[in-house]
């Protein structure tokens, strides 16, 4: 359960993960950051701090990886203010000299690369008349071509060892029958009525898809000289996510439910190999729970793999495993961690692998040997969350151990830096100094918390407003995480930043229930959400108060999905904040089982039955439940596209609190989906209604 986000075969952060690895208010960005100048705010707002425009000119580092032992090739992702996007160039760095400078496609937005077994070409994706093609660049000569002309864009772009040919997944359709087939034809000329859609699959429709095509996800492969992609895979499930070649370039390894009913078993998955000849395939594992992401050692005598011990928790941590393929036999490499685990590489010795792990609001790198010996690496990653300061990160590893990876920081977006075992880290980029350099930030302190329900510490995190001055009173933000399953921790994040800047203290959290505290903090919410995880975070609000430089009367409160959640819980249960943004909750249980995109899911995971069977306990858990109680003036904040969390939810609260004579507002953001901070411009919006709505019922304030 972790920011209510999900695919049809992996749970990852959102409101819906487990770690086994969710306007008719007229205020606008302007009118909000005129709020800046108005003469109650202008002493706590310095003329240098962050402003809305400023979200475009930020800078992310993603999918770092090193061409040779000397250069590092990484995604430069930037916004583009004409087409309110994110763009992906590719740089690479000398890591002696430092030099930086474009690799390819300097104009061009680019996505996927990855270099071929040889060091001669690197295979990437690009649009071509809205659709992401096939393409590959010669390292040598510096030409690139187009190899594919498909309807869909290729994904999981694998080499062969050979470097002959690449593997990849396209989404493949399947036409649907219509029930109905006597339709009469109409007249010429004559304008009729769109013809009905006929849906019987059990996942019809997905938050950022909308309303689904038939078909699945199955592997093809193409050599490099170009052609005709060929289909491997076949049948009524996705055959896709990670892809791996044997050492003979004979087979691909893939994870695969493998049942048409899939659907209904959201984790099912075992591993299988397709022959590249003949498209037999072959079952691999057969293990209790879903095994994912296969992976060959670089010798070709074992398959690394994640795996679940399936129990139908909310929060479940899943393992890193090892397969000996000659002998079968399997290892357990990570079940004494207990933490939520990232991505894997292989060192090139095959004699262990990397890996990077959740840990108390952040993100951790160890190694592990084919024992399960595992050894902590001193590296934290980051820097890749625009708008919140959830976890992040990433990292590459050379032929000869090095690692390059994604930097953590509390003021700035991510960078890359190269870790050298015995010698210092080194910072290769610096990509925001020219944005964020002249700038005021606020400033990041850590808060310890004890929570009063049962004295378990509770990670907490304080942003200061720039110029802080402690003197001086200052209104307070608590601004909550999603999931439940998921992690903030002390890092960058423009959406905490841009509030910081307009005078506020923010203050966020991990309470029981967040990932990244191993699966008893996770499940202390299981089947029990929310409950005492809002004790925690009326504890954190109760432990800034007390450092003396907030106005008690000035406490507001926000969050989104999950944190949407705790919000419409907690102003259900006091009256202490001056003013509440609800953002794409869930705020009755019972409807959102039978219309969120991932029902299956949630029913199976956080319901302890068919949500007809426990009525009355969801009801005891739903926000909406206690709408009898709120006093708090309280804005709704949701995409019109969330098919996650869907806006009907907020329109169950938001004509609630109307009919209890409540202040209420209903933003509704046109074409987005849960994740409404995907677009610059959309951030710009979520933030700047958030703060136009405290700045309306804020107190006038004690500065001196």
């Amino acid at each position: 359960m972790s920011a209510f986000r999900f695919t049809s075969r992996s749970i990852r952060k959102g409101f819906l993960a487990t770690s086994t690895a969710f306007s008719l208010l007229a205020v606008s960005a302007s009118q909000t950051y005129a709020i800046q100048e108005q003469e109650d705010s202008a002493s706590l707002v310095p003329s240098n701090a962050l402003v809305f425009d400023d979200t475009f000119n930020l800078e992310f580092v993603a999918s770092p990886q090193f061409i040779d032992d000397k250069t590092v090739v990484y995604a430069r992702q930037s916004m583009d203010i004409m087409t309110d996007s994110r763009q992906s160039r590719l740089w690479q760095v000398d890591i002696k000299s430092g030099e930086h400078r474009p690799f390819i496609g300097l104009d061009e937005s680019l996505s996927q690369a990855t270099l071929s077994p040889n060091g001669k070409m690197v295979a990437y994706t690009k649009a071509v008349n809205g659709r992401g093609q096939l393409h590959l660049y010669y390292l040598d000569t510096m030409q690139s071509v187009r190899l594919t002309n498909t309807s869909e864009t290729p994904r999981q772009l694998t080499w062969s060892h050979d470097s002959k040919s690449l593997a990849f997944t396209l989404f493949t359709q399947e036409k649907q029958k219509p029930i109905f087939t006597a339709m009469p034809s109409k007249p010429e000329g004559a304008q009729w009525a769109e013809q009905a859609t006929y849906i019987d699959a059990v996942q019809y429709r997905g938050d950022g898809r909308g309303y689904l095509r038939e078909g699945f996800d199955q592997i093809y492969v193409l050599p490099v000289e170009g052609g005709t992609p060929r289909q491997l895979t076949s049948g009524k499930f996705p055959s896709g996510g990670a892809l791996s070649f044997s050492n003979d370039n004979d087979w691909v390894y893939f994870a695969t439910p493998h049942q048409e009913d899939y659907a209904l078993n959201p984790l099912s998955s075992d591993i299988y190999k397709v022959n590249v000849k003949t498209a037999d395939i072959e079952q691999v594992t057969d293990l209790e729970g879903p095994e994912g992401n296969p992976t060959l050692s670089p010798d070709g005598k074992y398959l690394a793999f994640t795996q679940l011990n399936d129990r139908k928790l909310s929060y479940q941590n899943g393992d890193l495993v090892v397969l000996e393929l000659k002998s079968g036999n399997v290892t357990r490499l990570t079940e004494a961690l207990d933490r939520s685990l990232g991505k894997f590489e292989w060192r090139r010795d095959s004699r262990g692998l990397v890996f990077s792990y959740l840990d108390h609001g952040e993100t951790k790198l160890a190694t592990v040997n084919l024992k399960g010996d595992i050894k902590p690496i001193d590296v934290t990653l980051g820097g890749q969350a625009f708008g919140r300061p959830y976890t992040s990160g990433d990292f590459a590893v050379s032929d000869k151990g090095d690692i390059v990876y994604t930097t953590a920081s509390r003021t700035t977006p991510g960078d890359l830096a190269l870790y050298r075992k015995g010698k210092k880290d080194t910072q290769l980029t610096d990509l925001n100094s020219d944005a964020l350099g002249h700038k005021t930030l606020a400033q990041v302190q850590d808060l310890s918390v004890v929570s009063s329900v049962d004295e378990r510490p509770i990670d907490a995190w304080i942003a200061l407003p720039p110029d802080f001055d402690s003197s001086k009173k200052y209104p307070l933000i608590l601004e909550i995480h999603g999931g439940p399953h998921a992690a903030y921790g002390p890092h960058f994040a423009m959406e905490i930043q841009l509030m910081a800047a307009q005078g506020y203290v923010v203050v966020w959290s991990n309470p029981r229930g967040s990932s990244s505290y191993g699966e008893d903090f996770g499940n202390l919410i299981h089947h029990n959400y929310p409950s005492e995880d809002y004790n925690d975070l009326m504890d954190v609000v109760d432990a800034v108060v007390a450092n003396g430089y907030v106005d008690s009367d000035n406490l507001f409160i926000t969050g989104g999905s999950g944190g949407g959640v705790l919000t419409a819980w907690s102003i259900g249960k006091t009256d202490r904040f001056r003013a509440a943004v609800v953002a794409k909750p869930v705020i009755n249980w019972m409807s959102f089982a039978l219309t969120a995109d991932a029902y299956p899911f949630f029913s199976q995971y956080w319901m302890a039955d068919k949500p007809w069977n426990i009525a009355d306990k969801l009801w005891k858990r739903s926000p909406l439940s206690l709408v009898g109680n709120v006093k708090t003036p309280t804005m709704l904040l949701t995409g019109e596209a969330d098919y996650r969390t869907p806006i009907s939810e907020s329109e169950q609260y938001y004509q609630a609190l109307k009919l209890q004579g409540v202040d209420a507002a209903m933003v509704r953001i046109p074409g987005a989906s849960h994740g409404i901070a995907s677009r610059p411009s959309r951030l710009i919006q979520k933030v700047g209604n958030i703060m136009a709505w405290f700045e309306r019922y804020r107190k006038e304030k004690d500065t001196e």
